[in-house]
């Protein structure tokens, strides 16, 4: 879990806003901007939202891709996001070698892709808008920034110590990167959720958290689960071979191990 850390002195006019879907709360953070252009931009995310959930729900019998998933939809009869989505999650189990994966015992389940890939969608949309600065999108945890929030104080996310409720094992610091992002998988929050892909069943690993920052959500999200699955010392090895990624990883022994140019990004 991470939540952006900002200072309000002198920064500049804010508009904020929390909406309940795809069964958590995504928080919008946006400065600057014309107040029409940017008040239309967040509505056509929210809405942008919820179609994604419509879309790809796996808890509802008439989505498309719970249809698609019992053959009454071809791909191409979907949505154009659906192929679009598949397609990301292809690539992330090909990067990972098969250590993130799209189907959950048996069934098309892409929910590891989909919702880094729309926080990451509502917060490009927003970031469009006339005259935004910054833009910082918060779902579930999961953050996507653009810009700075005032000219003189990046973006900064707190990551929460999955071992001590209410501290935080890092910052993590946006300064000179236009767009960043920061996602975390761990048992912290919703207990043993992540599935290793070899076996179908819950990863058992030394890890109670892995948070990636790199430039887009959809790819920190899904980097971040499959680092969990494969454990620390595999995961930090993997992690250090992807380009543009950090990462901080926190083993049920209290240790934490990190990529070595996370320093550069603490604060």
């Amino acid at each position: 879990m991470a939540d952006t850390v900002t200072d309000p002195a002198e920064a500049p006019a804010a508009l904020r806003h929390a909406e309940e879907v795809m069964g958590t709360v995504f928080s919008f953070d946006i400065r600057g901007g014309e107040p029409e252009a940017v008040r239309t931009a967040l509505e056509q995310a929210v809405a942008q939202l919820h179609r994604v959930d419509e879309v790809f729900s796996t808890y509802r019998d008439d989505s498309q891709l719970s249809r698609l998933s019992r053959g009454e939809l071809t791909v191409a009869e979907c949505d154009a996001e659906v192929a679009e989505v598949l397609e990301l999650g292809a690539e992330a189990e090909r990067v990972s070698a098969g250590w993130f994966s799209t189907t959950y015992e048996g069934r098309l389940d892409p929910t590891g892709i989909v919702k880094g890939w729309a926080a990451e969608r509502a917060a490009g949309l927003i970031a469009a808008a006339a005259g935004v600065s910054g833009v910082s999108v918060n779902g579930g945890g999961d953050v996507q920034m653009f810009g700075m929030p005032d000219p003189h104080r990046p973006w900064r996310v707190g990551v929460s110590d999955p071992l001590r409720p209410g501290g935080l094992a890092a910052v993590i610091s946006a300064a000179g990167a236009d767009e960043l992002a920061v996602a975390t998988s761990g048992t912290a929050e919703r207990g043993a959720h992540i599935v290793d892909p070899s076996t179908g069943k819950s990863a058992v690993t030394d890890l109670v958290a892995v948070t990636v920052v790199a430039p887009r959500l959809t790819w920190a999200d899904c980097w971040a689960t499959a680092a969990f699955a494969m454990g620390s010392r595999e995961g930090l090895a993997w992690l250090e071979s992807l380009p543009d990624v950090e990462a901080l990883l926190i083993t049920a022994g209290d240790e934490v191990r990190c990529t070595d140019g996370l320093a550069a990004r603490l604060g």
